[in-house]
């Protein structure tokens, strides 16, 4: 039985893997990619330094376009970037029956609720399995035990995030410095190898 677990290289994605492959599930890690910029590479370089296989998964452009226009719209990301991974989940769930990613409770986004969680496993007939039941605190705690890992200011070359390909194609669209005005400068971990 095979896992596809979304990967973007940091602590999350990289605790539900490491929980599949101890229970004895063969994981492959999975980083979804438009085709706007090469954001896989930092995904690809942590799925290495643990040692999981890792894929990429090439995604229809128009997906995030649309959610490009949602986020314009709203003003805010939120909702252009959970339409992302709804459809990405889509994707995934054709070639894995199980399929895992590293969203935890106290997530803002991408933010996944339990009706939809039920609709997409009926419809796909998959597992889907997170950390929903975790908050930042233990995954930070489960985290550190497991995986050196590198704290540093989101840009395009250090995260596999569905926002750095959103970002590049926002500025490339609209003026440059647009999703600046969007999405909020933040921190992000990713992992650099075991403990």
């Amino acid at each position: 039985m095979k896992a596809g677990v979304l990967y973007s290289g940091g602590k999350d994605s990289s605790l539900i893997a490491v929980i599949l492959d101890r229970m004895g599930v063969e994981v492959e890690l999975v980083t979804v990619n438009f085709g706007v910029y090469e954001s896989w590479k930092p995904a690809f370089e942590s799925a290495s330094l643990l040692g999981f296989e890792h894929k990429i998964l090439h995604a229809d452009l128009e997906i995030i376009k649309e959610a490009i226009e949602i986020i314009l719209a709203d003003g805010f990301p939120h909702n252009g970037i959970t339409h992302i991974h709804r459809s990405v989940l889509e994707l995934v769930a054709e070639s894995y029956v199980i399929v895992a990613d590293g969203i935890r409770r106290d997530d803002k986004v991408p933010k996944i609720h339990l009706n939809e969680i039920r609709s997409f496993e009926d419809r796909n007939n998959v597992e889907y399995i997170n950390l929903q039941g975790f908050g930042y605190r233990s995954i930070n705690r489960l985290g550190s035990h497991l995986f050196k890992f590198r704290r540093e200011r989101t840009s395009l070359e250090n995260n596999s995030d569905y926002e750095v390909e959103v970002r590049y194609l926002m500025d490339e669209i609209h003026e440059k410095g647009t999703s600046n005005t969007i999405f909020p400068q933040h921190y992000q971990t990713r992992v650099i190898g075991w403990k």
